[in-house]
């Protein structure tokens, strides 16, 4: 898929982890372990080989850039094709939407060798199988394909979503944005597969008419003059969109067959390397039901929980359903349940935080 340039819009998200993404934008928020939200879009172009990868980012964006580097991980380091961190042309002044900012590096698409541009968010976790949306947008002969996935989330009542009507052929007749998805509802994911010289024009008609949003003004202003086809995504993927959901989505993966959805076979997730020894588990440790990353000191007891690289749990100290991030440090008899802290937490000796209806988030280098 020489031909083929993706692009990772990061333009269009919401803080929808409150503390979370406080300091972070959302497609760099911690997931699964060892992994960035973003590492999974970043793996899925990897996957099928698309070569040349553009980050449309709008603020907060740092720890992207330190995560992704040169994108050596995900075989993007190259000298002509490769990875592109494109941030605001005008940092001091309020984006209009993601098509100004797609207006603003238009030099980038117009001297980008490909024909078709494959433009994804960074924070949803999925394996899609680009290959195969490529031949069904082009055995469609489709200007557009949009994907979509059947609703099969928890109840919420924040408008986050939009809605895809499509008639008995896939074609798309109506994309609107709608409170309280219904379990089977078409949701939009935001993921477009669109000819590279179509998509120029349209950005170019659109900013000089002030259109700045691209679902809005170029993929539902446009279902009547271009051929707009919809793309079923059937795959495993969580609709995320709360911290309760956040946590539940974590928990997934200690599901042995959601595990081997992602982990293993030919298709592979990449991540920031990080060379560390294995992690220790002394004598007094007890562990069931987690996913413990490298580099952990483990001595106390850990059920049903996620921990990242790097942290340490001290002998008499319990962790239950909680996930804990990167460098976190649980002292000795402390006890946390259903909680999350973000990176460089340390709860110190004999401290009882639980939660009880929805998990609690401990911030970033917070001493509890």
């Amino acid at each position: 898929m020489n031909n083929v340039l993706g692009v990772i819009n990061l333009v269009n998200e919401k803080p929808i982890l409150k503390e979370l993404t406080q300091h972070r934008c959302l497609a760099s928020v911690p997931f699964g372990g060892r992994y960035r939200m973003i590492d999974f879009t970043m793996s899925n172009f990897m996957n099928v080989s698309v070569s040349k990868v553009a980050i449309f980012t709008k603020d907060k964006y740092r720890s992207v850039m330190d995560h992704l580097g040169s994108g050596k991980e995900w075989d993007l380091d190259h000298r002509s094709q490769g990875l592109f961190i494109l941030p605001p042309s005008h940092p001091d002044e309020k984006i209009k939407g993601d098509l100004q900012q797609f207006f603003d590096h238009l030099e980038f698409f117009q001297r980008a060798n490909a024909d078709t541009v494959i433009i994804a968010p960074g924070h949803h976790i999925c394996k899609i199988d680009f290959n195969e949306v490529i031949k069904e947008h082009e055995s469609n002969e489709a200007d557009i394909t949009v994907l979509y996935k059947d609703y099969d989330g928890k109840p919420m009542r924040k408008p986050l979503y939009h809605q895809c009507s499509l008639d008995i052929n896939g074609e798309v007749l109506d994309i609107e944005l709608y409170t309280s998805p219904n379990r089977g509802d078409h949701v939009c994911l935001e993921t477009y597969v669109i000819g590279k010289q179509l998509l120029i024009d349209l950005i170019k008609k659109c900013v000089d008419n002030e259109e700045y949003d691209f679902l809005k003004d170029v993929v539902k202003a446009n279902l009547r003059d271009l051929r707009v086809q919809g793309y079923e995504f059937k795959g495993h993927m969580p609709f995320i969109h709360s911290l309760e959901t956040y946590h539940t989505s974590n928990m997934e993966f200690l599901n042995p067959e959601i595990l081997n959805t992602y982990f293993y076979g030919s298709w592979e997730v990449f991540t920031k390397i990080k060379h560390e020894a294995p992690t220790n588990y002394a004598i007094s440790s007890e562990v069931s039901n987690s996913l413990i990353a490298n580099g952990c000191n483990i001595e106390g007891i850990v059920e049903n929980s996620i921990i990242f690289r790097g942290v340490q749990v001290k002998k008499g100290a319990v962790v239950k359903n909680s996930i804990i991030m990167q460098r976190g440090d649980i002292e000795e008899g402390a006890h946390i349940e259903n909680i999350i802290t973000d990176k460089q937490v340390i709860i110190t000796k004999g401290q009882v935080l639980k939660a009880r209806h929805q998990p609690t988030v401990i911030k970033k280098a917070e001493v509890i």
